[in-house]
């Protein structure tokens, strides 16, 4: 898999950002197919840092209703990617 579709892009939320500062785990909307060797790779050779450990989760789509008609959201997969000690990635750098 090309790594430029394996890292579909961050997700940055109030949890992740904690996360960030306090362990120094960044997460990332990443492609259903990819496993967690293919996203290493993709993050080692995209922000040129060393990763400790990736974990993934795959996260269902919720049921949502309109008025009578009835539809689900895609499912999507998430990985969690623990930097090395003095490694970091700054998505909005000044």
């Amino acid at each position: 898999m090309n790594i430029y579709s394996v890292i579909k892009k961050p997700l940055i939320t109030e949890k992740t950002t904690i996360e960030k500062d306090d362990h120094n785990v960044i997460a990332f909307i990443v492609d259903n197919d990819a496993n967690k060797i293919e996203i290493k790779n993709a993050v080692k050779t995209l922000f040129n840092v060393e990763v400790e450990s990736v974990k993934t989760v795959n996260v269902a789509g919720k049921v949502k209703r309109v008025g009578k008609n009835i539809g689900k959201r895609s499912n999507w997969k998430k990985a969690y990617v623990t930097l090395k000690e003095g490694n970091n990635v700054d998505f909005f750098e000044a």
